[in-house]
């Protein structure tokens, strides 16, 4: 019996198997369609100058976004995950679960987690040896733990995950502008052809077999393209579509889920000219995700795990940027505190993160009265940039506990939940956009909202 690495050594190669096929047919579609069509079938050279440049264009993004999707490495937990020496060897030790768990419960209480196993335990990689974050699996295929793991695709022999996911939705999508372009540019020679109205030649078979070819890829891709559409609106993983993730408070399908435009900036990001083209722009770190406030361990911290990395799309890095968004986390009843004064606006969730001085943090941006109150005064960096954005607030209200609480981020620092950094008022809401009303305690004291000016 061959030795084990030699048998992983045959599996690495074969599984190049199915890229090569796809690499061999593009390269002969491209022959087919440059020299058997435009060149020897094409008679017009207007036409073939018209085709040429838009077939090009559609060539270069359809080979651009797949070779991002082959040759980019998926995303790994970082380090902060692994457990420490004296825990690990502990951990190792003991053979009750029970006992393990315990272990895993004093490392992970200082870790952004949010799900839970089916069974509500920590969730933990034997064969990585580190604690899962939100959205991670680990894939046998690759024999290692991926960020936000979507699939893992014979087709480009790689894990789809956080790093990559926008690349392969990008190459269906040009796979498909690539396919029907040829289709319909080759169908009418496709029926010349067919019908005898040119002569046989070379170029016959060609042609022929191109338009079939790109039509069974079009109506293969089509299905898949749609469906993981459908995933990004709603701000799910291949794995979740099929299990949901598992919180504090049971199962939700729709825990990541943040309204259909910001999941879609979860993964092409929040800039639009950045959207079709293959660098990355996804937002966060892959290791904490911004959630709807349902279903949140209250127990749980909220760590920026990477402040200071920025997104390089003009380059296409994939260097994970932190989310402004990704420490929505719900607080815990113990935590709230109460204003005096009531909300006549209806309140919806907003970000302010843009602008000059501290005006554009104020609560009238927030959709708030301009009496409205800090709990205590604001601390003096609120203007201080955070990589190239000056953060000013983030907004985040609660729609089953009555209470909304809008935390401020420290400027390249990890998020704490202290008095200094936090502004809550009581609404009595029901529901996000609804009317709201609050009771009227006694004014506690703080420092009215200055604005700068």
């Amino acid at each position: 019996m061959a030795p084990s690495h030699v048998l992983r050594c045959c599996q690495r190669v074969l599984a190049w198997i199915p890229v090569i096929f796809i690499a061999l047919v593009v390269c002969w579609s491209y022959y087919a369609y440059v020299v058997e069509l435009c060149i020897f079938t094409i008679p017009n050279t207007g036409e073939q100058i018209v085709y040429l440049i838009i077939f090009h264009l559609s060539f270069i993004m359809f080979v651009w976004s797949y070779w991002k999707t082959i040759f980019t490495k998926p995303a790994n937990p970082s380090k902060e995950f692994c457990l420490p020496k004296a825990d690990k060897e502990q951990y190792e030790k003991e053979e009750r679960p029970e006992s393990q768990q315990e272990i895993l419960k004093k490392v992970a209480k200082d870790l952004p987690l949010y799900t839970r196993t089916g069974t509500g335990a920590i969730r933990y990689c034997d064969r990585c040896q580190v604690i899962k974050p939100d959205r991670c699996h680990h894939c046998s295929a690759c024999d290692m733990c991926v960020l936000k793991m979507d699939h893992h695709c014979p087709w480009v022999n790689n894990c789809v995950g956080f790093s990559n996911y926008k690349y392969f939705i990008l190459f269906l999508a040009y796979s498909m502008v690539y396919c029907v372009f040829i289709a319909a540019t080759v169908l009418q020679y496709f029926i010349k052809f067919w019908t005898n109205q040119l002569p046989d030649n070379h170029a016959k078979f060609h042609v022929l077999f191109l338009f079939f070819v790109a039509a069974m890829f079009f109506i293969s891709i089509l299905s898949l393209f749609s469906y993981h559409l459908w995933l990004v609106g709603k701000n799910r993983s291949t794995i979740e579509a099929f299990r949901a993730p598992v919180f504090r408070n049971g199962p939700d399908k729709n825990g990541f889920s943040l309204g259909f435009s910001k999941n879609i900036a979860q993964v092409f990001g929040d800039q639009k000219k950045f959207w079709l083209i293959p660098v990355y722009t996804s937002l966060g770190d892959g290791h904490t995700f911004p959630t709807r406030l349902v279903n949140i361990d209250p127990e749980q911290p909220t760590v920026d795990l990477q402040p200071s990395i920025k997104s390089n799309a003009a380059d296409g890095q994939a260097n994970p940027r932190p989310l402004s968004e990704s420490q929505n986390r719900l607080l815990g009843n113990d935590q709230h505190f109460a204003e005096d004064h009531s909300v006549k606006d209806a309140i919806k969730t907003e970000q302010v993160e843009r602008g000059g001085g501290l005006s554009d943090c104020s609560f009238e941006s927030l959709g708030l009265p301009a009496h409205t109150q800090w709990r205590s005064s604001p601390p003096t960096s609120l203007t201080q940039p955070r990589d190239d954005r000056a953060i000013k607030c983030d907004a985040l209200i609660s729609t089953h506990s009555s209470i909304s609480v809008f935390p401020w981020t420290p400027p390249l620092s990890p998020w704490t939940e202290s008095p200094q950094n936090s502004i809550c008022i009581i609404t009595d809401t029901t529901s996000l956009g609804q009317q709201c009303s609050g009771q009227r305690p006694p004014l506690p004291a703080a420092a009215p909202l200055q604005a700068d000016t």
